[in-house]
């Protein structure tokens, strides 16, 4: 047992953050807790079915807090990057500096790439294993709400809450945070710099997450009084429209009497069908790659950071 024992900076890091630790296990422990609580409160009201045997949640209040539970929960999720991020990069890193008790360290026959190899990799495993039993906690209410209003696959939330981007994120945070604590060497700054580049970096992916692959396109007839084509196979919609005899896309549908006053409606050039785009569920998990992808690629700022620690610390 005395070879699984954490040695050197790697006890020293552990021991000087063991409450963080701590709070980080009470953290889990608690949205377990939460979660799995609400979800045996919710299995006391029996589901209740529509004739066509489609079923709905009867009027339960451990449903309902279930879901505000979970869709808090999501952006809670969304936000662990950054916190994972603004804590390397402050109190693990750049207060070491701007307090200078890093010194200490390197006078005990320590080089600076471990010092700092000990630090990143120990914050890394407790934010993984943190975010995989989060997302594991998170789940166990997702297979309750899925698919439901706001808890669609692709939403912001449930899409990073569960899959595998936001281990990628959680990287990227500390790559981050590891190479602004040492050039700002201010812990507020440096936190709140590296908080703005990590969310820059989910805006900005998140924003054209759905321009990765091409979306698919389903037709149906355009005549009047027809109904909309609708997003088959529990896809997400993208958008939709006519199509004219030039095979144009054109804007606009049908006017019936249930129109509302000045809605786009039919245009004058002929049309011959009307279209949907949407991405099919099965874009979910190889989306979830190439952003996954995306975002380690960034993360190699944590070599950057080895860098200017060599060049700083010959």
């Amino acid at each position: 047992m005395s070879t699984l024992a954490l040695k050197g900076p790697y006890w020293v890091t552990v021991r000087q953050y063991r409450r963080t630790l701590w709070l980080v296990g009470a953290a889990v422990t608690l949205s377990l807790l939460v979660i799995g609580g609400l979800r045996i409160w919710d299995a006391q009201t029996p589901d209740r079915f529509f004739e066509d045997g489609q079923r709905y949640p009867a009027d339960n209040r451990g449903y309902d807090t279930l879901r505000t539970a979970l869709d808090h929960g999501g952006m809670w999720l969304l936000l662990l990057p950054l916190l994972v991020g603004a804590f390397v990069a402050g109190p693990l890193v750049a207060r070491e500096f701007e307090s200078g008790t890093y010194k200490l360290s390197l006078t005990q026959s320590v080089t600076p790439a471990a010092w700092l190899r000990s630090k990143l990799l120990t914050a890394s495993a407790v934010a993984l294993a943190a975010a995989l039993a989060l997302i594991g906690v998170y789940r166990i209410g997702w297979n309750r709400v899925s698919d439901s209003y706001n808890f669609h696959w692709s939403e912001s939330g449930p899409y990073e809450a569960t899959g595998i981007v936001l281990l990628a994120y959680v990287l990227l945070g500390v790559a981050v945070g590891a190479l602004v604590g040492q050039l700002i060497r201010r812990t507020l700054v440096a936190m709140a710099v590296t908080g703005g580049a990590v969310g820059l970096a989910l805006l900005t992916l998140g924003a054209f997450r759905w321009d990765f692959l091409a979306v698919r396109t389903v037709t149906g007839p355009a005549v009047e009084n027809a109904s909309a084509v609708a997003t088959p196979d529990n896809g997400m919609f993208v958008g939709q429209g006519l199509l004219g005899a030039s095979g144009r896309r054109l804007p606009g549908w049908f006017c019936t009497p249930d129109t509302p006053p000045g809605a786009a409606c039919r245009p004058d050039e002929p049309v011959t069908a009307q279209y949907l785009d949407y991405h099919p569920e099965s874009h979910f998990w190889p989306t979830q790659l190439i952003e996954s992808g995306i975002v380690l690629a960034l993360a190699l700022a944590a070599y950057a950071a080895f860098r200017v620690l060599r060049a700083r610390h010959p």
